[in-house]
C-alpha cells in the first residue's frame, strides 16, 4: 500500500534561477526503507521539505504538482497536522534541541498539541525506551555526545507517533561507529514499529544494505528509483554523483573473475558469506 505519492512535483525557490525540483514523481510503499542519494545541490533536501510540508508552507517559491503523505495532500494540510504523520530529523540535532532536559525536549511537541499530561508521560517514556536513552532523561541535551543528541532528536519525533520519518543527513555530525549504531537503531525501530523511513545520506557504504529502495536525485530530477543492488550492478554510480560502496566494487571485481559469483554485495557480511560459498573452489 502506497504511503507516499509524489506526482509531477516541481519547485523553484523564490529568487532561484532554476527549479530545485522538476517534474518529479515517486511512490513509496508502507514500511519501506528508502535511501535517497545524489550530488550536493541536486534536490534531495528540497524533496524532504516537500514531504513534511515545509514546502510550500514555509518556503516561498513556485510550487506545482501533487504530494500525498499518509492520505493527506501536503499543500492543503496544516503543518501541525502533518507533523503527526511525518516526522523530520535534521543534520544537526542541536537545531532540534533547546530545553534544559532530555525529557522536556521529547515532551515539548506533545505539549504543543495540548495532549493530556498522562498521555504525554506515556509517550515520552515509550520514546525514550525505544531509543534506549531512559538513563539520559534528566540530562541536559547539550551535555551529550553527538550520537546521543541525535537519539534524543529521534525520540522527540517518535513521541509524536508518526507513520513516516524523514531524515536529512542525520549522521553528518557523527563518527563512523556512532553512524553505524544509529543506522542499526533506525532499522530496528522501523521493523519494530512498522515505520516508513526516508533517509538522505552520503554514507552509502553504511546505508545501502539496509535500504529496500534507492532513489537517486540529480539536477532536480529522480534519475533512478529501484532496488539498490540493481543500481550498483547495472550503473556507474560516479556518473550520478553517488559514492560506490567499496564492498560492492570489490564484489564486482570478484564477479568478473568468477562467473558463479552471486551478484553484488552491499555489506561486508554479504561479501563474507559469498566468499564462504566459494572456499575450496578457487
Amino acid at each position: 500500500m502506497k504511503i507516499i505519492e509524489v506526482r509531477d512535483l516541481s519547485f523553484t525557490y523564490a529568487g532561484g534561477a532554476k527549479p530545485a525540483l522538476s517534474h518529479v514523481s515517486l511512490d513509496v510503499e508502507e514500511g519501506e526503507f528508502v535511501l535517497v542519494v545524489g550530488p550536493s545541490g541536486g534536490g534531495k533536501s528540497t524533496l524532504c521539505r516537500c514531504l513534511n510540508g515545509l514546502i510550500p508552507h514555509f518556503y516561498d517559491g513556485e510550487y506545482s504538482g501533487k504530494v500525498v503523505v499518509d492520505g493527506l495532500e501536503v499543500d492543503r494540510t496544516p503543518t501541525y497536522v502533518l507533523s503527526q504523520h511525518v516526522g523530520m530529523v535534521f543534520q544537526n540535532p542541536q537545531n532540534q534541541l533547546f530545553s534544559l532536559s532530555v525529557e522536556s525536549d521529547v515532551a515539548f511537541p506533545l505539549e504543543n498539541l495540548g495532549l493530556p499530561r498522562e498521555e504525554i508521560r506515556e509517550r515520552v517514556d515509550e520514546a525514550l525506551s525505544i531509543m534506549n536513552i531512559e538513563h539520559l532523561r534528566d540530562r541536559s541535551p547539550f551535555e551529550l555526545s553527538g550520537g546521543q543528541q541525535q537519539r534524543v532528536a529521534i525520540a522527540s519525533i517518535l513521541a509524536m507517533r508518526p507513520r513516516i520519518i524523514v531524515m536529512d543527513e542525520p549522521t553528518s555530525c557523527l563518527d563512523p561507529l556512532s553512524a553505524v549504531n544509529l543506522f542499526n537503531s533506525i532499522d530496528e525501530i522501523r521493523r519494530k514499529l512498522g515505520l516508513t523511513i526516508i533517509l538522505v545520506e552520503h554514507r552509502v557504504d553504511l546505508a545501502a544494505a539496509r535500504a529496500s529502495k534507492l532513489v537517486v536525485v540529480s539536477d532536480g530530477q529522480i534519475v533512478y528509483a529501484g532496488k539498490p543492488r540493481d543500481f550498483f550492478e547495472r550503473h556507474n554510480p560516479h556518473a550520478y554523483g553517488v559514492a560506490f560502496p567499496r564492498v560492492a566494487k570489490l564484489s564486482l571485481m570478484m564477479q568478473r573473475m568468477h562467473n558463479d559469483w552471486d551478484g553484488v554485495s552491499l555489506s561486508p557480511e554479504e561479501f563474507v558469506d559469498e566468499v564462504r560459498k566459494h572456499v575450496g573452489r578457487f
